[in-house]
């Protein structure tokens, strides 16, 4: 039961994978903000990814970090300080696991996200597949 886990508010997941040159940087620095923060993670994993082509496909080759945390405003405002670590150090997040992120860092985390925008235009699909995430960071 996550409930007695996490409590009645739940919990959000965070996973973000930085590329091999920056991880130990950034790594450090996304772990001492979690620690200056007071927030804990109930479960963390880190591993390695090899690369990808895919157009905003999460592997790349790099570390990726994956926490757990129970829900609390405290908890958001630790995420967004998060996401600047992780543009910071030329990361980006799991989009399967994320439903807060701005278009904005979005865009800063994505460097090919214009290639997919266009060919979701010419192929029709953008008015007729759509979700939430999707309407939120205008893809």
């Amino acid at each position: 039961d996550w409930n007695r886990i996490y409590g009645r508010r739940g919990f959000t997941q965070y996973q973000c994978v930085l590329p091999i040159g920056d991880a130990a940087s950034g790594l450090e620095e996304l772990i001492g903000a979690i620690s200056n923060a007071g927030c804990g993670s109930f479960l963390s994993v880190l591993k390695r990814l090899g690369p990808s082509s895919g157009a905003l496909s999460f592997a790349s080759e790099g570390y990726t970090l994956a926490l757990d945390f129970p829900w609390s405003a405290k908890v958001a405002r630790l995420l967004a300080r998060l996401d600047e670590i992780v543009i910071r150090h030329g990361g980006h997040l799991y989009l399967a696991k994320d439903a807060r992120m701005t278009r904005t860092d979005f865009e800063a985390m994505q460097p090919r996200v214009d290639s997919f925008r266009a060919t979701r235009g010419t192929s029709g699909a953008a008015p007729v597949f759509q979700s939430l995430l999707s309407q939120r960071l205008s893809l």
